[in-house]
């Protein structure tokens, strides 16, 4: 243990923390930019500075570890003069329009100007736009925004292992790019969006699509029919005031009601469909395995196929051919559910609500598109677009009820409900195999070894005498080191999940800012309690599912299921559709 004193208080911390770590343990909180634990520990910004006595440089907080006797200063006269003087520098080189900012109100940057009273920048402005890019592709990059704190660089590079950004130009002109001066629909992006929730400022933005949902809204032929994501019920509420017990999924339908959506409906309900689907497909190959390569590998995340397609294109014959809950939904939407709801297939537009950012590409990919009414899933709101729609139209928490799903399409699992979280796929996919091949139901939790935020989990089930070997991965970074070690052969599995998000959908990329917080493993613990308290806990056993099957589907795999909900992932293309909005 080390002794010191901070601001006169004594503190007794582990050997190799950090001043800024130290602080924190006494409620001393010191402001910083670039900081991120374990990830971005190289005090770019300089707005963490304190003073340390006997030491004539100030010296940052974030990457100083304490020493015995140290007393460490957080708020002199002198440290405020100095971090002032940084902050009014960095503004100097950033477009401080922050009334058109997509993170006014959640920024980090105007926090703390706004603290120190910065309301006149000094020094001559450097804000003339820089390398905008075009704004009709789903990630939107501003320059001009940029404080060159790293962030993005780090967890493309140290998470995600894609190293899609790095520094570009020298002094006063010195940048963030995409690396070599490519073009980013050229460089692998997998379109995770964990730079944009990574980034204090709004440096890096997703594009927002809202305007195209009001213009459905005023068409009066037009019929509007949403689905929500499973992730989105855990954050949807951090933004409009609302805390984990009152964000109800019912208060969510409420808010889209008030939006004027015509029919709110669960993704949870196609989330079944994907398990049923991808459970007899995985049975069939595992029946037929001197046909198929292995292991099998899921493909709900649209990060992940785009991964895998540019880094592992020799693995892409190990797709399921199962589409996305999302894409399942829109297909449905503009046949089957029009047909029960009645109305005219061509009217519909279909809306989904997802924490993803690469959904916004998903949708636009030919492949996925098979319903004959245009694009099946007409638009993709994330999280965040939604929250800001909530708060646009001044709807308050407390005008918030609790109201149902539209019937029939409203309904799902706790296996469903669980897709959010890295594991839950492959445990929802599990608990319906079982009783594929048993004919009987394992116990609800008989698979919760899949569970959990690690990076990379392996288990062996048994399968009425059948040993499956699985792997779950979240993460990209991680992702790479397990089809390294496959190609190697150094494992060997039968059926892996795969999401590119760390700890899944409920980290996405779409998901509502939390600087310097992961919110990924509280979030999929609440999908876990919600699990629990379904009534219905297995795929198989949702009523709109079975009656799905029975009036239109015929059986899993069939003819129509195959047309409806399978795709060729093979010819996918994974350039970005510039999209007007």
């Amino acid at each position: 243990m080390v002794k010191l004193i901070i601001n006169g208080q004594k503190v007794s911390v582990p050997e190799g923390t950090t001043i800024m770590e130290a602080a924190k343990k006494v409620g001393i909180h010191i402001p910083h930019l670039c900081f991120l634990k374990e990830i971005n520990e190289i005090g770019a910004c300089r707005v963490c500075l304190v003073e340390v006595e006997g030491m004539e440089r100030l010296v940052t907080a974030c990457n100083t570890e304490c020493r015995e006797g140290m007393k460490v200063i957080t708020n002199s006269p002198r440290v405020r003069k100095t971090r002032r003087v940084n902050m009014e520098l960095i503004l100097s080189d950033h477009d401080t329009n922050c009334a058109s900012c997509v993170r006014s109100g959640n920024c980090t940057l105007q926090s703390i100007a706004n603290d120190m009273g910065i309301m006149v920048i000094p020094y001559e402005e450097n804000t003339a736009e820089k390398n905008r890019w075009d704004n009709r592709l789903p990630i939107v990059r501003d320059a001009s925004k940029c404080i060159k704190c790293m962030r993005c660089i780090q967890i493309c590079e140290k998470v995600q292992g894609l190293s899609v950004w790095d520094l570009k130009g020298t002094g006063h002109r010195t940048s963030v790019g995409v690396r070599d001066n490519l073009d980013i629909q050229k460089v692998g992006c997998a379109l995770c969006g964990q730079c944009i929730t990574h980034c204090p400022v709004g440096a890096l933005r997703t594009r927002d699509d809202r305007d195209v949902l009001n213009d459905a809204l005023a068409d009066p032929e037009k019929i509007v029919i949403a689905q929500i994501a499973p992730a989105v019920r855990t954050a949807w509420g951090e933004q409009i005031g609302l805390n984990d017990e009152a964000s109800t999924t019912g208060k969510l339908v409420c808010a889209l009601k008030k939006i004027g959506i015509d029919y709110v409906f669960d993704t949870n309900y196609t989330a079944d469909l994907t398990i049923m689907e991808e459970g007899s497909e995985f049975l069939h190959r595992l029946a037929h395995k001197e046909d198929y390569q292995w292991p099998m590998f899921t493909s709900c995340c649209p990060g992940w196929l785009r991964f895998v397609k540019t880094q592992y294109p020799e693995f892409v014959k190990n797709l399921s051919t199962a589409k996305s809950p999302q894409q399942m939904f829109g297909a449905l939407s503009k046949t089957y559910i029009a047909q029960k709801l009645g109305v005219d297939p061509s009217k519909v537009f279909s809306v989904s609500i997802m924490p993803c950012l690469a959904k916004k590409y998903e949708r636009a990919v030919p492949q996925v598109n098979d319903s004959g009414k245009g694009n099946d899933v007409d638009l993709v709101l994330t999280t965040r677009e939604l929250d800001r729609f909530i708060r646009c139209d001044s709807i308050k928490p407390e005008d918030l009820t609790d109201m149902p799903f539209d019937t029939i399409f409203g309904e799902g699992s706790g296996a469903a409900v669980i897709f959010g979280t890295t594991g839950g796929v492959m445990e929802a996919a599990l608990r319906s195999a079982y009783f594929l091949v048993a004919g009987k139901n394992p116990e609800p939790d008989a698979f919760k070894n899949v569970r959990g935020i690690r990076g990379w989990k392996e288990e062996t089930f048994n399968l009425k005498g059948t040993k499956l070997r699985v792997a779950v991965v979240n993460g990209l970074g991680n992702t790479r080191e397990l089809m390294e070690a496959i190609k190697k052969k150094e494992v060997e599995y039968d059926f892996v999940e795969v999401m590119a998000c760390p700890g899944g959908c409920v980290g996405g990329g779409g998901q509502p800012f939390r600087d310097g917080e992961e919110m990924a493993e509280i979030r999929g613990e609440k999908l876990y309690d919600l699990d629990k308290a379904n009534h219905i806990r297995f795929s198989h056993e949702n009523p709109s599912v079975k009656l799905t099957y029975e009036e239109y589907l015929g059986e899993p795999l069939s003819k129509t299921s195959h047309h409806l909900l399978h795709t060729d992932l093979e010819n996918w293309d994974i350039e970005m559709v510039l999209e007007d909005t």
